[in-house]
């Protein structure tokens, strides 16, 4: 297949956030839009600075540096990896066996406890002693990815027909995942292992702060995989099967993958960190009746955010 670059749709957010009611129509309309076609597209003017971004990924490159004891003391047994640290090649793509050529580390909610929720959905964040500023860093980007994924929702909601705060009560508090990723060094020649495999996310939105490396290939309609690369200001946003199933495949959840590096560079490595935005686990997920025709019959069978993603755990080897 051939690859070639095209530009992927970037959109303001600052016009939906404060601008006027044409303006807010006209991101709500360019978002939807891209959605329906490519999948992705890249945010301008979101909530989390440049100077924070740069100290998470300094402080995530001198976490992973760290040596391979001293990492895997946060690898805790029993969470299936949503907090803390998960070693190279736990997790494979779903559908694949080969794990991954990365290894990562997941910041989650901090739910104050008058807040009523299911305690076991939510682990207590581990914090590395070694990198303190990694977590002050990890912590404050969540709560500002966070902020700019309910913005995003709100379009969502609007381009889908609902109320605009539709999403809101069901992502508060939710399940969401910051995750820096490292990608090490290739150190012999992979017999199917690549970065992570071709995939769909899980999640409703995943929001992607950059990466220090090329890498991230998309696959079209036209099954043709497309570089996409972020520049510094942006961040790139892309549906997850939730969403997917929420609007009957009205949102598709795109095909994605990070591919191995030319043979001359498989000596660098590749960081690269996603926030996951998930609903609650109560969520339903059953697909909303505006979303189902006589051309587009209902697609899923119903199921909750919390179902849906044990299952996913499992098919991806991060759950038994």
């Amino acid at each position: 297949m051939s690859i070639y670059k095209p530009s992927i749709p970037c959109i303001d957010l600052n016009l939906f956030m404060h601008g006027s009611a044409k303006e807010k129509s006209a991101f709500v309309q360019d978002l939807g839009n891209a959605f329906e076609t490519i999948g992705f597209v890249a945010v301008k003017n979101h909530l989390l600075s440049d100077e924070l971004t740069q100290k998470l990924y300094e402080s995530a490159r001198t976490f992973f540096q760290l040596t391979s004891e001293t990492k895997q003391q946060y690898e805790i047994e029993g969470l299936h990896g949503q907090r803390g640290y998960t070693s190279f090649g736990k997790e494979h793509a779903k559908g694949h066996t080969s794990g991954d050529l990365k290894e990562f580390w997941h910041f989650g909610q901090d739910v104050p406890y008058e807040v009523v929720v299911e305690r076991n959905d939510y682990p207590q964040n581990i914090l590395v002693k070694e990198v303190p500023e990694f977590n002050t860093a990890g912590l404050e980007a969540y709560m500002h990815l966070e902020k700019t994924g309910v913005y995003l929702l709100r379009a969502i909601a609007l381009y889908l027909g609902l109320d605009e705060f539709y999403f809101d009560a069901k992502v508060e508090y939710g399940q969401s995942i910051l995750r820096p990723i490292h990608y090490g060094p290739i150190l012999g020649e992979p017999i199917e292992a690549v970065r992570a495999a071709a995939h769909e996310d899980i999640n409703l939105i995943t929001l992607l702060i950059g990466a220090s490396a090329d890498g991230l290939e998309v696959l079209n309609k036209k099954e043709e995989w497309i570089k996409v690369t972020a520049l510094p200001e942006q961040l790139i946003c892309n549906v997850g099967d939730m969403l997917q199933r929420l609007t009957n495949n009205k949102l598709k959840s795109t095909t994605h993958r990070v591919v191995n590096p030319p043979r001359q560079q498989w000596d660098t490595s590749r960081y690269s960190i996603p926030f996951f935005m998930h609903p609650r686990s109560n969520m339903s997920l059953a697909c909303l009746p505006s979303c189902i025709n006589p051309e587009n019959q209902k697609q899923y069978e119903d199921c909750t955010a919390g179902q849906f993603l044990n299952e996913r755990l499992s098919e991806i080897g991060l759950k038994k």
